[in-house]
């Protein structure tokens, strides 16, 4: 009969463990990798990093754009549907961004997934269409599949591929070549080169597009609503302060009704307007004017504004851009600036604090 095999009991099994691990305690992480690196580790890296950057960009130097690029970008503007970019993989991700380039700048445009296309999302392209394949070795299998479908669909097809002879360029209607591109990758396997030809073609055809547009900042403006640069394109009147918010005195007023003004104003903006008996804009009275006035001892408040007040002060409009209007500020090193109507008189006030708080600046 066999032996019964021993089995430690739970003590003996509690006590060849790590006291930490006895107390429930977690071991501690490993030490941290020092945040200094030596600076002949340095030197190699960013050597390194350097020679990437340089492949890279005689990568892109080496590209020669020709008459498939003008026809390409009158495709482009011609077209009436959609400009429909698609890749698989890396040139996948970069087709997004030309994607999302050319629809901020006003040419409706979508990205297609090659592989979802198969499966139902080839709904989305239309005999309208123009669709850019991306593929730098242009036998990318699942934009292979999609050509005799979008033939059948009848939208044109532009490739941006190695050269015209792969299957890609040869289903194509369109060929834009980038040559043959080594990788700048140390196993020459990754995309790195390659994707950034890929983007840089791209581009040039959607600024090359727009520079050929009717296009505005207003446009533009309206396409991009949000973050810092949306509220850079707003309109100086959709910030300006106005109404009881806008400082203005006569020039004949006397100082101190114009200091009286400058405190009382909602949000004590520092500033106020000065304007003749027509009502046009003739100048401006700061704090900066205030503090001039105190150091050389001219304190008789009861003078008129005008022996005091800036002349000729920097304007701007309600429709110009708030990142013009910031511009003019830090230009001329100033803290507020009046707006006035297409007569001179004076509507609004933009102070440097409103496009600190809106995040202009």
């Amino acid at each position: 009969m066999p032996t019964p095999r021993r089995t430690r009991s739970a003590r003996s099994r509690q006590a060849a463990r790590p006291p930490a691990a006895r107390a429930g305690v977690a071991r501690p992480n490993p030490p941290a990798r020092p945040t200094r690196v030596p600076p002949r580790r340095t030197r190699a890296l960013t050597d390194y990093g350097r020679t990437v950057l340089a492949a890279e960009a005689a990568a892109i130097g080496l590209v020669r754009l020709g008459e498939p690029f003008a026809r390409a970008v009158e495709w482009i503007l011609g077209c009436t549907g959609r400009v429909v970019i698609t890749g698989m993989g890396k040139p996948g991700f970069v087709a997004q961004k030309i994607s999302a380039t050319l629809a901020s700048t006003g040419t409706p445009s979508h990205f297609v997934h090659p592989a979802e296309a198969a499966h139902g999302d080839l709904g989305r392209i239309a005999r309208e269409d123009v669709v850019i394949a991306l593929s730098n070795s242009g036998e990318t299998e699942e934009l292979l599949r999609l050509l005799p479908a979008l033939k059948k669909i009848g939208a044109r097809i532009v490739a941006i591929t190695r050269d015209t002879a792969n299957p890609l360029a040869r289903g194509a209607d369109l060929v834009i070549t980038i040559g043959n591109v080594e990788e700048a990758c140390p196993m020459g396997l990754a995309p790195t080169a390659s994707t950034a030809v890929l983007l840089a073609v791209g581009d040039a055809l959607a600024m090359t597009v727009l520079e050929s547009r009717d296009f505005t900042r207003e446009e533009y403006a309206l396409f991009h609503p949000g973050g810092k640069l949306g509220r850079g394109l707003m309109k100086v009147g959709e910030l300006m302060r106005q109404g009881e918010a806008c400082p203005l005195v006569a020039e004949s007023a006397p100082l101190s009704a114009a200091v009286a003004v400058m405190t009382g104003t909602p949000g004590r903006p520092g500033a106020t307007g000065v304007h003749d008996a027509a009502g046009k804009l003739v100048g401006i009275f700061t704090d900066g004017d205030l503090r001039r006035l105190v150091e050389l001892g001219q304190t008789d408040f009861t003078r008129p504004v005008a022996v005091a007040m800036g002349r000729h002060p920097r304007t701007i409009r309600p429709g110009d851009l708030l990142v013009d209007a910031a511009r003019v500020l830090r230009e001329a090193r100033i803290d507020q600036v009046p707006v006035v109507d297409g007569e001179g008189r004076m509507v609004g006030l933009l102070d440097v604090q409103d496009l600190l708080a809106a995040k202009i600046i």
